[in-house]
């Protein structure tokens, strides 16, 4: 292995770094909206459970709305120019907050505008972004890649989990939305110094009429591969699961666990923490295990201590919420970090953006399912027993993995019709 290869990216690649520093921003700046806008409904608005839950899956229903034009849309031009769209109208946006309060306009409806509308942004971005990555990175250095992009975002997720309370308390909840907007237009900044300029992608079927041949071309990819399949499968059901309790995790913390506000952040931070544990050890314990079985023990293993979350009372119970949180960040994170290598290596990258949008289409669709179904099972029963209902669904989801090609086989194939390293305790499945 030469020298070049040995030394990080971090160090020997500038548009990496940069693309790195405004990606791990703005996970910060949204990690911070995450605690934000809900403490802003129910402590200065008074939303009810259900308005909480309907802000939540706002900002996810784009995914549904227009995610698989986009994918097919991004395929055509430049991925670049898209993301600095979308930081640019996310940063306005999200400074339009404070200063609807300061005006006296600021209401549950004007959240759920904003939040539908950088929800519409977040999705030419990371449709963009997820295509863009590797066009700047060489095969092998993706996965490494990945684990540092996944690791920074969970670590500045921590870092924006833990600071949204104490921002809050600083300078008020509705006034630390400025802290995200300033994290986009950080992040605008840094991709707009990166240097590499990618070249328009010319298709033969660049007219507005083969748009709808596309999206399709993307949907078959998915329906018919079956390790594409599965993955999307699994990431759909799960997310409905996690975006359930999470939808009201914040309320549930306040209301039934007693937790004062300004602590509700790090409380969620804390047990982020395993996010950068699972970005760390990923690959690592991949490739002593396998890509395949490493997934499965992520997925399925540590998502079990899930149902600790619901068991969280004050005091020392506190400590059930962050170790079931712990491990469910660290399972998801590091699942995310193989996944993303799987399929940067596993598609032509001429179809990577209707695969990423197609594959968020069913994935991030269920989110605001999730997000509505929380809120209604926060309403329909007491606050603890929709937290134990929606927990149970993180580990019945990975039954999906287990009883897939993926529970049978070492290691995940790294071309349609690849041979994998062979599972001695059972046969090698054969890809449809």
């Amino acid at each position: 292995m030469s020298d070049a290869i040995r030394v990080g990216l971090l160090r020997r690649d500038r548009d990496f770094r940069l693309l790195w520093c405004g990606e791990t921003t703005g996970k910060f700046g949204s990690s911070v909206t995450a605690v934000a806008m809900p403490l802003i409904a129910v402590s200065t608005l008074h939303a009810s459970t259900w308005e909480v839950g309907l802000l939540s899956a706002s900002a996810w229903l784009p995914w549904l709305l227009i995610g698989l034009p986009v994918g097919a849309w991004v395929d055509r031009v430049r991925r670049r120019p898209v993301m600095l769209s979308a930081a640019a109208v996310s940063f306005l946006l999200f400074a339009l907050i404070p200063v609807a309060s300061w005006t006296g306009h600021l209401n549950v409806g004007l959240l759920v505008v904003v939040a539908l509308l950088t929800g519409t942004a977040a999705v030419f971005f990371q449709t963009a972004y997820t295509a863009y990555l590797p066009s700047i990175l060489a095969p092998e250095d993706q996965p490494e890649g990945n684990a540092k992009l996944h690791g920074s975002a969970s670590a500045a997720q921590i870092g924006g989990l833990g600071s949204a309370g104490l921002i809050g308390q600083a300078v008020g909840v509705v006034n630390a939305m400025f802290a995200n907007a300033a994290t986009f237009l950080v992040s605008f900044l840094c991709i707009a110094s990166i240097r590499k300029r990618e070249p328009r992608h010319e298709r033969a079927g660049d007219r507005p009429g083969a748009l709808l041949g596309e999206v399709g071309e993307g949907l078959r990819l998915v329906a018919r591969d079956p390790w594409i399949r599965t993955l999307t499968l699994f990431g759909a059901s799960s997310n409905l699961a996690l975006m359930g309790y999470q939808s009201i995790q914040v309320i549930f913390l306040v209301d039934t666990v007693g937790l004062a506000p300004g602590a509700v952040g790090g409380l969620i931070a804390a047990s982020s923490t395993g996010g950068v544990a699972g970005a760390f050890v990923a690959r690592r314990l991949a490739g002593r295990i396998g890509t395949a079985r490493a997934m499965l023990l992520f997925e399925l293993g540590f998502a079990l201590f899930a149902l600790l979350i619901p068991v969280a009372s004050t005091g020392v119970g506190l400590l059930l919420y962050v170790a079931g949180g712990f491990c469910v960040s660290a399972g998801v994170v590091a699942g995310n970090v193989i996944k993303s290598s799987f399929q940067q290596r596993y598609c032509p990258p001429e179809l990577l953006g209707r695969l990423t949008a197609s594959t968020a289409f069913l994935n991030f669709g269920t989110i605001p399912l999730g997000a509505l179904l929380g809120g209604w099972l926060g309403t329909a029963f007491d606050l603890r027993t929709a937290m134990w209902i929606t927990t149970a669904g993180v580990p019945l989801a990975a039954l999906v993995l287990l009883f897939s090609p993926i529970g049978r086989t070492r290691d995940l194939p790294t071309a349609p019709h690849a041979t994998n390293s062979p599972d001695p305790a059972h046969p090698q499945p054969s890809p449809s």
